[in-house]
């Protein structure tokens, strides 16, 4: 069966070309105008990948991808924004709130093709990781993306968690940025490696104590960073 692309964007012709060169590339696709047909068509069935403008009208792609990022049942869904925005501040502003990856208008779209492909494989292979993780206090559970520390929850955004529970699958390796920019945002991404940074950064407000010694996800400059959760708690 055909993997599945929802296309959402208020210009009918960006919608149109999206939609021939995704089925070219053997997907099955359906075209929205606005977030409010699309979020209501996710309420019915749910597809592999959300390509979603940002300056729809309300509610804009921002507002979308949080609704999607705050609803279990779609929170798994990829989503790839598309935007004529190409700031950084945008950038950042758009991955924040859950988007998987971001493509600047106008754009190539043999790349949009490519990354929508890599965003699916991603989605493949972490569906067929183990689906809860323990370590350290900490907890994940894959298939509701679920983290607590020592019974606290945690309130992370969709790529915290996704970025938080590779770390934590591969415990004990020193991984690149340039591995988890890959892996976690997709293999073609185009953003830059202090990306992950930006989120190790985030992730580390929400799991360590007021002394910020990096107790769970451990630096090695010039490298990439390691998770290794302390043994006993307050080590």
């Amino acid at each position: 069966m055909a993997q599945s692309i929802y296309i959402a964007d208020d210009e009918p012709s960006i919608r149109r070309l999206v939609s021939v060169a995704l089925r070219d590339e053997g997907y099955k696709t359906e075209e929205f105008s606005d977030g409010v047909t699309l979020l209501a068509a996710l309420r019915h069935t749910l597809p592999d990948l959300v390509v979603l403008d940002w300056m729809m009208p309300e509610p804009d792609g921002l507002e979308v991808c949080r609704r999607l990022r705050a609803d279990p049942a779609t929170r798994p869904v990829p989503v790839l924004m598309l935007t004529a925005r190409s700031d950084e501040g945008d950038r950042v502003a758009g991955l924040t709130v859950g988007a998987d990856d971001y493509l600047s208008k106008p754009f190539s779209l043999r790349e949009l093709a490519a990354r929508a492909k890599a965003l699916i494989r991603r989605k493949e292979y972490l569906s067929a990781q183990p689906r809860l993780l323990r370590a350290g206090g900490l907890t994940m559970n894959l298939d509701s993306r679920q983290a607590d520390l020592e019974g606290r929850p945690l309130e992370l955004t969709a790529k915290e968690f996704d970025l938080l529970s590779f770390l934590m699958r591969h415990s004990g390796q020193v991984l690149t940025r340039e591995q988890l920019l890959d892996t976690v945002w997709g293999v073609g991404y185009a953003g830059e490696a202090r990306t992950v940074d930006v989120h190790i950064r985030y992730l580390r407000q929400k799991l360590e104590r007021e002394d910020k010694t990096g107790r769970y996800i451990h630096t090695l400059r010039g490298v990439g960073y390691r998770f290794a959760p302390p043994e006993k708690d307050g080590d």
